[in-house]
């Protein structure tokens, strides 16, 4: 099937959802339409991207971690870009000024973040007007996306984040515990300990979006039919979001809602700029881990390795070698998080930031 065919039933299907009236009658069809629509949605995400269709921009990464700068034309994206980093993207008073991807690196507490500045985004960027499906490929491949709009169109910030959710895109929420595994015989199996939605349900879902013979077992509870799709469907990408309203020195009496994942800054005036530093170290969960040479050496801080939270010493190790794994058999750490200078611990031991570490054999 190709792309616009598949276009098409989407349209189809996404006319259908609008046309039918949402009641208790018809939360099962909408259901069904709603993982028709998924399966429609990912067979498409396949096509563009699968074959090496040019949909997205080709962008080099470089650095610890890669930011995105995403929101309307016109918001100041090029204006914070120059501010926090050392690129020079073009700044204007009018739309579509940066017509390309432009990147920059920012340097923060010995962490170096590639930011990029991307095309505006318009409202309908999930079916392709404007740069969307390049704009929205970019985001995907980001460890985290800043989300920006100036004080005069506030609401466009839930706009773009439907775009988002449209493309299949989950801003600040984690993957559905699922574990799937598809058989060659034995048909479907739901294991729902938590008794989470009728089963019947879920198996027309789950048979909807082709897992005709599979088993799928349940992690937590799951209280939405949104939620058992997006755990089937095979183009979701989950990533940290900060939302940022610009330009808040045009409008002084402008009163701030105050919200967990949203900052209020001037990039032109330098207002919010250290906030706005602090917010994407800590939404990226990054870490500085200092080796030590010695037991008794002071650990590297002009070169740590920079590591995600959640991670253990076994994957620092594996970060500096593979097979100096082989070579050594105990831990020892330093740090605000350890119990002692000098705890040893086991190879399990989750990384903290500026923890110091030796390895010992």
């Amino acid at each position: 099937m190709i792309p616009e065919e598949i276009s098409k039933k989407i349209e189809a299907v996404e006319k259908e959802i609008r046309d039918t009236p949402y009641d208790k009658s018809s939360q099962f069809h909408h259901g069904v339409l709603k993982a028709k629509l998924s399966r429609f949605r990912d067979m498409l995400e396949a096509k563009l991207t699968g074959g090496g269709g040019g949909m997205g921009y080709a962008i080099k990464h470089s650095g610890d971690a890669s930011v995105v700068l995403v929101g309307l034309p016109s918001v100041g994206k090029s204006t914070l870009l120059n501010a926090i980093t050392n690129a020079e993207s073009k700044v204007g008073n009018y739309d579509f000024t940066t017509l390309g991807v432009v990147p920059g690196m920012m340097e923060y507490k010995g962490i170096r973040i590639q930011i990029l500045d991307l095309p505006g985004i318009i409202e309908g960027a999930a079916t392709g007007k404007g740069f969307g499906r390049k704009v929205l490929s970019v985001v995907r491949a980001s460890d985290l996306v800043i989300l920006m709009a100036d004080v005069e169109r506030i609401p466009w910030i839930d706009k773009i984040k439907n775009e988002m959710e449209q493309a299949g895109v989950r801003p600040n929420q984690h993957p559905p515990k699922m574990h799937i595994n598809q058989v060659s015989k034995g048909g479907l199996r739901i294991l729902d300990p938590f008794n989470c939605l009728p089963m019947e349900q879920m198996e027309t879902i789950a048979t909807e979006m082709g897992f005709e013979s599979s088993l799928i077992q349940l992690g937590e509870k799951i209280t939405t039919i949104d939620r058992f799709i997006d755990g089937l469907s095979k183009s979701r990408t989950y990533i940290p979001l900060l939302e940022i309203v610009t330009k808040i020195d045009t409008k002084p009496n402008f009163k701030k809602e105050k919200l967990p994942d949203r900052l209020y800054l001037s990039a032109d005036k330098g207002l919010g700029i250290d906030d706005f530093k602090e917010a994407v170290w800590k939404k990226l969960g990054l870490v500085r881990v200092y080796l030590k040479r010695e037991r008794t050496s002071e650990g590297d801080r002009k070169e740590p390795l920079i590591m995600k939270r959640g991670q253990n010493l076994r994957a620092v190790l594996n970060k500096i070698s593979t097979q100096m794994s082989e070579d050594v058999a105990r831990a020892f750490v330093w740090g605000k998080e350890a119990r002692f200078p000098g705890q040893e611990v086991s190879f399990k031991y989750e990384v903290f930031d500026e923890m110091e570490v030796w390895f010992g054999r």
